[in-house]
């Protein structure tokens, strides 16, 4: 790579790293493989900078590299065991009150996204904190759009019903 390309990559990479971060986060709820799956998207990255400096999205590119990684590393034998050491949820980037990544209340999202399946949580952190469209959620997890589809309202269907108490139901 080119000294160019790398302050390039380089800068890329700064300008995407909390963003990347706090979305690793929510799809593997523990900060340690969090850290560990964002650093083998940036190697990845950085193994195809030329294609990705040229794609048409890189930003996109990096997000489905990103989910694709968590997903295959999920598949593992050794992701079977449960860690029981949980790091502090406070080093999470807590973005500013007005911003559109604002949350409330991240322990009642963590409790609800660990009440999802691995598919479900990854379809709605990509459509609904991404804010990824149905179409480029599919492609970032290799899926088809109504499989998007029915795993969002399948998603929202089953927190829906852990956050609306039962005799306030329409």
């Amino acid at each position: 790579m080119t000294k160019p390309d790398e302050e390039e990559f380089e800068a890329f990479v700064v300008a995407r790293m909390d963003r990347w971060r706090g979305t690793a986060y929510l799809l593997c709820r523990n900060w340690h493989d969090a850290d560990d799956l964002v650093a083998v998207t940036i190697g990845k990255l950085y193994r195809h900078w030329r294609k990705v400096s040229r794609a048409d999205n890189p930003d996109g590119y990096a997000h489905r590299v990103l989910t694709r990684s968590w997903i295959d590393h999920g598949k593992r034998p050794w992701r079977r065991e449960q860690s029981v050491d949980e790091f502090d949820e406070q080093r999470l980037r807590v973005p500013a009150a007005d911003s559109p990544d604002a949350v409330v209340d991240r322990d009642g999202l963590a409790r609800l996204l660990d009440s999802l399946g691995p598919r479900q949580r990854a379809v709605l952190v990509l459509r609904f904190y991404l804010d990824y469209s149905v179409e480029e959620t599919a492609r970032a997890l290799g899926i088809s759009e109504g499989t998007v589809k029915s795993q969002s309202a399948r998603g929202l269907h089953a927190l829906r019903h852990l956050v609306v108490p039962v005799g306030s139901r329409a």
